[in-house]
């Protein structure tokens, strides 16, 4: 099998650009001691990117907002919000999520 260099080197190149925004945060902040008001602050991060993740998702129909409460999708969301609510479990909360939309595609 022969080795193309230029399709190693993208892949190498690829590699490294997605490498250093992961670890050059960490190496960085993990030396540095943050403000309460900082770690306080980046504590909401997950919530809010899950959230726009959700809404996106149940507020969206072929690219125009929609309330239509007909859709799979919300059906699924009452049993996983409940999960969420109750366990505070983001694992618990993906897991009941996914099993409730492939218990529906399945059965509608």
């Amino acid at each position: 099998m022969e080795i193309r260099w230029n399709i190693l080197i993208i892949i190498l190149g690829s590699a490294l650009v997605t490498f250093i925004p992961r670890v050059l945060p960490l190496v960085v902040l993990s030396r540095m001691q943050l403000p309460n008001g900082l770690i306080r602050w980046l504590q909401h991060i997950p919530v809010a990117v899950m959230s726009a993740l959700i809404a996106q998702e149940l507020f969206i129909a072929d690219g125009h907002f929609s309330l239509v409460v007909t859709r799979l999708e919300w059906l699924a969301a009452i049993p996983t919000f409940a999960v969420a609510l109750m366990t505070r479990s983001l694992l618990g909360t993906v897991l009941v999520g996914l099993v409730c939309m492939m218990f529906l595609r399945w059965a509608f």
